[in-house]
């Protein structure tokens, strides 16, 4: 007769699926030398017997929460909100629930976040702290004590550091617009001392300069935040004395505010102006004409991430932290056109 339902033990499991201690276990611990026959075996017993893990008493003998914390700015921010998405499910197949907190850009809120990421003995954490350059927040992170992979921020900390190509990917972008004629570029980006910030406008002024662009005034319009309304802005930008015919624009609600903004200047995409937006929102794909735009593989960087992660938390705790760079691409769409004919330069006449 089985044991009550609720009452099982691994003993239990073991003893109905005709197999070893040591094979529920690595079933439990998600191990990889499982073969699929060995493990419906197990979760058949568990299902049968209503076995559950208590994981509070799993983690008091091996020490091990079997818990990831994971700290952005802002889930909102479609690019977090589909990292986020990814690093769960690949630590969810290894056998890791993955814990989220939202920043706001908030250094004493980071720093509470942080100290309870340590007291609740996270086995590791994945971290894009908002307040890079904070002092407190720096030496938070340095004395943090758990396993880290920090997100695309430059922080001189002994972490393992995940980081993306913008400017080279920007770069790109740039070169592309230059090639199509057009002389007069606007980049809108927010007013942060963050890494994607600096490296985006680092990247858009490396592009001008290999086009030999670089002396004429750059159109940049700088918003309080990555979420701050953007459409007055680019309005007084556009309604200018020289207007941009080309747009290098956050994404998200930026992005639309962009769209907008255009749209009320009564000009057209790509005829009148070409666009490109930092990041790859949904609807940028499905805008008419699609938007070009400089992202990152995100399936691909979640992958690096988790990887790092679980190595410095299973294999090498005392390893040399380690730097990996994920690239970034322009991507060209609908949306990016010759520069308007009555924006050419007008050709010299010959001397007679």
């Amino acid at each position: 007769m089985n044991p009550k339902a609720g009452k099982a033990s691994i003993k239990d499991v073991a003893t109905l699926a005709g197999v070893s201690l040591g094979s529920v276990s690595r079933v439990i611990n998600k191990a990889q030398n499982v073969s699929p026959a060995l493990r419906e075996r197990v979760e058949r017993a568990m299902r049968e017997l209503d076995w559950r893990l208590n994981h509070a008493a799993q983690a008091l003998r091996a020490r091990s929460s079997r818990t990831v914390g994971c700290m952005f700015t802002d889930v909102a921010n479609p690019l977090y909100a589909k990292l986020y998405r990814t690093f769960e499910a690949k630590l969810r197949e290894a056998g890791y629930m993955v814990l989220l907190a939202n920043s706001l850009n908030d250094p004493q809120w980071e720093l509470e976040i942080l100290a309870m990421f340590q007291g609740r003995r996270m086995d590791g954490v994945i971290i894009a702290p908002g307040n890079e350059r904070d002092p407190a927040v720096l030496e938070a992170v340095e004395k943090l004590g758990i396993p880290a992979v920090i997100l695309d921020r430059d922080m001189d900390v002994a972490q393992d550091q995940l980081l993306f190509d913008h400017p080279r990917g920007v770069k790109e972008a740039v070169l592309h617009l230059a090639s199509l004629g057009h002389r007069e570029l606007g980049l809108v980006v927010a007013d942060m001392q963050n890494r994607p910030m600096r490296r985006r406008i680092e990247g858009f002024e490396a592009g001008l300069e290999a086009s030999g662009l670089a002396a004429r005034p750059a159109h940049i319009v700088r918003l309080p935040t990555s979420t701050s309304p953007a459409f007055d802005a680019v309005t007084q930008l556009l309604e200018g004395p020289v207007r941009p015919t080309a747009l290098v624009t956050l994404g998200t609600s930026v992005l639309a505010d962009v769209l907008n903004a255009i749209a009320a200047q009564g000009l057209r995409i790509p005829r009148d102006i070409s666009l490109v937006t930092l990041g790859d929102p949904d609807f940028a794909r499905s805008h008419r004409p699609p938007i070009s735009s400089v992202t990152v593989d995100l399936d691909r960087a979640a992958e690096d991430g988790v990887r790092m992660l679980l190595e410095r938390m299973r294999d090498a705790p005392d390893a040399p932290p380690r730097r990996v760079l994920a690239p970034m691409q322009f991507v060209l769409r609908g949306s990016c056109g010759p520069v308007p004919a009555q924006a050419a330069p007008k050709p010299r006449k010959r001397a007679a």
